[in-house]
């Protein structure tokens, strides 16, 4: 009878237990065997002599495949070792079902093993359909989907499960969420078809709750903390992103803090250990470090040494910023060298070799320097590469060098190109030129790697107010038209008080040339207003009309000189039926000041402006200053003739540690030519005079400084065609500002940096100290009108005149009134029709303030935010100090405006 042994293996696979935490793949099950046991009989004679043991080992007759779909056969059996005509036993056949498990091809498989018949029955893994992302919202598909192996249309293993688990753990750990769990789940389909699901709980992301430091005694924890990267979670960290755990971050801070020892003199500080401690519910990390402070130690003798003929030693060493008996600081070593270095590179040697020696005296604890200049040639430019610019043309680029291909390398020159190359505002910020070596030693290659932004601006808004009614505004800006670095703006905007249209164009190098030209051409149309209680009125219409073409040249590297001619047309009228009393401007309830400044005027406009400017940056500048002065003179035609004329200055300090102050100034005077002034008129018409207000003056309303007239009345003008008296306690006032013939202004403010989180989102804040003041306007004569003309509508050709008039004894208030006629002449010619006992009564009082050189003075802070709709500003400012009359506001924001 023939034996059969049986041998069976099941490798049937559950995700939901896929990895070791939780999620451990089921086990293969263990290789069984089964034989055929002969009966044994009692012996009843003497027992034969035994028969010789079959041989162990039996030949493969045959060997069949059974249960395979997509595979061959064939290749199901080269995966094994099997063969037919080669003997076999138990460990052969177990090998075999090793080799088939290693595949990972197989859900089930076995082998049956018939007298040397061999049979391979095996159930072949699906085939994946889709693979499904659940739970990820703090990481979104596209930043996980890249570390995925697993796709569809492959065939479905579990070591690529395992790994892509182990994927995703770790990209979420990178984001410091060391608590997120991943579960790999299968959903069977038809025709052996699955899709696979990742689970994903992501978990709060890991804080670190503590930062302990062991072994510093010279410094405290809080000291050594401000210097690291890495702070503690807690709510003045709230909104930093540098509270989450990052190796790469604890080794940085190792580095922070041995500078920080260093630079204060401590030579022989060392981190000894620095361990991160997960806590058990894996929200939280908990550092500690453990350092060696060591002793502290001065400069000994510093020396310069070169091999260079153009650097002499002993010139060099006057200018070492370190003496001897100094604390020593690494700081200040490093920077002497990135100096000499820079220096060489004055003089055309780009690659000289700077390095300190150092002699450390332990006994007498000092550090003694030598900074050797090794010999290298000079260098010259061999080459100038641009690459990365898909949009701007290379001579774009390559007219910002100051250098030339040929020309003696000067780090100078390379420093102002990466200067004028970032404040075009076309490339990524901070670019940086590098230098390669050329073909031979004494030649260098400059390359230029940019990454070109977005620089068009696409600008579309509408709304409504209660002041403004609807609101459109349009603006497009392309600020590297045809990547040639040209400028083309248009904008329209439009509401109930304003409507403006503006095109303009610059080309800033014509003709290849460094001359840059421009125009514009406008329309504006302004309805000024001013309040009567909570209602809005018009006081006057101003309509501009004109054009301005520009040029400029420059001068030196730093200086340039621009010049300008414009030529507007302004038409300023006001309602008659408002503001007129016998067919003239009425001053009482217009003001004097704006029935001056009705007309049609032409105003022909030729400038210039004398500019310095040696910032590193103009968009954000971190350091240099800027100087200007321009002239405006009006006359050469029209009917409009002064001279004005401003100055300004800036200064950007670097205060270290991200912290920018920016210190700048500026002042202007218009002087009227021509004339002389009437008693109750100035020479400088309201819409030419200087203004000062928000936004320039934050703390400070618009136009809220200088010189101003305040008209408190005691009758009603809401409706000036039907005067009512107005018996609350509170008169009404209305506030116009009129501006002045000088001013003057100054500003100090520090740049707040911020964590990398708030900077990816474009915040900037700020504080600041704004000084200013504008004055010099004629003071207007203030006149008292005991009585005005109350026309009645629907009453033609007649109406009063009213005239307030007081109880001497009571105080109390009334009208009188006198018929008009045809003319508008009282018909009466009785003056003062007040009843007995009663005495007329100005319903008008004016009064000035403002017109004062004293300076008024705010302080507030504020954050510039560039977001996705555009700069956005937020300032609170406080007045310590105004004038009477002033207008202050401590809230004020800015849309849409250049900062």
């Amino acid at each position: 009878m023939n034996s059969v042994a049986s041998l069976k293996t099941s490798a049937r696979m559950q995700l939901s237990a896929l990895l070791m935490a939780g999620t451990m793949l089921a086990p293969v099950a263990p290789l069984m065997a089964q034989e055929a046991a002969p009966p044994v009989a009692a012996p009843t004679v003497p027992a034969p002599p035994a028969p010789e043991a079959a041989p162990s080992a039996t030949t493969v007759q045959s060997i069949t495949v059974a249960g395979n779909q997509r595979l061959e056969a064939q290749t199901i059996l080269s995966y094994l070792r099997l063969r037919v005509g080669q003997p076999y036993d138990r460990a052969t056949l177990d090998q075999a079902l090793k080799d088939l498990a290693a595949t990972e091809l197989f859900k089930d498989f076995q082998i049956t093993d018939n007298a040397g018949a061999l049979t391979i029955q095996v159930t072949e893994n699906p085939v994946i359909n889709r693979v499904i992302l659940e739970g990820n919202k703090r990481l979104k598909e596209d930043k996980i989907r890249p570390e995925i192996k697993l796709s569809p249309r492959q065939i479905f293993t579990r070591s690529k499960v395992r790994a892509d688990v182990a994927r995703i753990i770790e990209l979420y750990k990178r984001q410091g969420r060391f608590a997120a769990t991943v579960e790999p789940k299968m959903v069977s389909l038809d025709q052996n078809r699955v899709d696979v699901v990742f689970e994903i709980n992501e978990g709060p992301k890991s804080k670190v709750r503590q930062i302990n430091i062991i072994g510093n005694e010279k410094f405290s924890d809080g000291d050594l903390k401000d210097e690291m990267a890495t702070k503690q979670s807690g709510l003045l960290t709230m909104l930093s992103s540098n509270t989450s755990y990052d190796p790469d971050r604890l080794a940085y801070d190792q580095q922070k803090l041995r500078l920080f020892y260093l630079q204060n003199g401590y030579a022989d500080f060392r981190v000894i250990s620095a361990v991160a401690e997960l806590t058990s519910n894996k929200q939280d990390f908990i550092i500690t470090y453990v350092v060696e402070e060591g002793e502290r130690y001065k400069f000994g003798d510093v020396d310069v040494k070169s091999e260079i003929r153009d650097f002499r030693p002993e010139t060099l060493k006057t200018l070492l910023p370190m003496k001897k008996d100094d604390w020593y600081d690494a700081k200040l070593v490093e920077d002497t060298v990135e100096s000499l270095s820079e220096t060489a590179g004055l003089f055309g040697y780009a690659f000289a070799d700077i390095s300190p020696e150092f002699r450390r005296d332990p006994e007498t604890r000092t550090m003694g320097i030598t900074f050797n200049v090794a010999e290298s040639p000079r260098t010259y430019v061999e080459r100038i590469d641009v690459n990365g610019n898909t949009l701007t043309h290379d001579k774009v680029v390559r007219r910002e060098f100051r250098l030339n291909e040929g020309d003696a390398f000067n780090s100078f020159g390379i420093k102002r190109t990466e200067n004028r190359i970032n404040s075009l505002g076309y490339f990524q910020e901070n670019l940086e030129i590098e230098r390669k070596e050329g073909s031979a030693p004494d030649r260098i290659v400059l390359e230029t790697n940019v990454q070109e932004k977005p620089t068009g601006e696409l600008s579309l808004s509408a709304g409504f107010s209660s002041i403004e009614n609807f609101l459109l505004q349009g603006s497009i800006r392309q600020r590297n038209f045809r990547g040639l670095g040209q400028q083309l703006q248009a904008s329209v905007n439009y509401s109930s008080y304003s409507k403006s249209v503006e095109l303009g164009f610059t080309e800033p190098y014509l003709f290849d040339r460094n001359i840059s030209i421009g125009g514009s051409i406008y329309r504006r149309d302004l309805n000024s207003f001013n309040f009567i209680g909570s209602d809005r009125r018009t006081t006057f219409e101003q309509s501009t009309t004109g054009f301005q073409i520009n040029a400029g040249v420059p001068l030196t590297e730093f200086m340039s000189f621009f010049t300008r001619y414009s030529l507007n047309f302004d038409d300023v009228s006001l309602d008659k039926n408002l503001y007129y009393f016998r067919d003239q401007c009425d001053p009482l309830v217009a003001g004097r000041y704006l029935c001056d400044a009705i007309g049609k005027r032409t105003t022909s406009l030729l400038g210039f402006t004398l500019a310095y400017d040696d910032r590193d940056n103009r968009l954000r500048p971190t350091r240099g200053q800027s100087l200007s002065l321009s002239q405006d003179f009006a006359g050469l035609g029209g009917s409009v003739k002064y001279v004005r004329t401003r100055a300004s200055a800036s200064k950007h300090f670097n205060l270290g540690s991200r912290f920018i102050l920016n210190v700048s100034a500026e002042g202007g005077y218009i002087y009227p030519l021509g004339g002389r002034p009437t008693p109750t008129s100035d020479k400088v018409r309201l819409t030419d005079r200087f203004f000062l207000g928000e936004p320039q003056m934050r703390g400070f309303d618009i136009r809220g400084v200088g010189p101003r007239v305040i008209r408190y009345t005691s009758v009603d003008l809401t409706d000036p065609a039907n005067p009512v008296l107005d018996t609350t306690a509170n008169r009404q006032q209305i506030d116009d500002a009129l501006g002045g013939r000088a001013y003057y202004q100054g500003r100090l403010e520090v740049d707040i940096p911020l964590g990398t989180g708030a900077k990816e989102l474009g915040l900037r804040p700020s504080v600041f100290l704004d000084v200013g003041s504008v004055f010099g306007v004629r003071r207007p004569t203030l006149t008292v009108l005991e009585d005005f003309r109350d026309t009645r509508p629907g009453v033609e050709g007649s109406g009063s005149i009213k005239t307030l008039c007081r109880n001497k004894t009571t105080g109390v208030q009334q009208f009188a009134t006198r018929p008009v006629g045809q003319d508008g002449q009282p018909t009466s010619n009785q003056y003062t029709v007040c009843p007995t006992d009663f005495s007329p009564l100005s319903p008008f009082e004016e009064r000035y303030f403002g017109d004062s050189w004293m300076p008024r003075v705010s302080i507030g802070a504020g954050v510039n935010w560039n977001s996705p709709f555009g700069p956005f500003r937020i300032d609170f400012a406080y007045a310590l100090r105004k004038e009477e009359g002033d207008d202050t506001k401590r809230f004020s924001f800015n849309v849409g405006t250049q900062f």
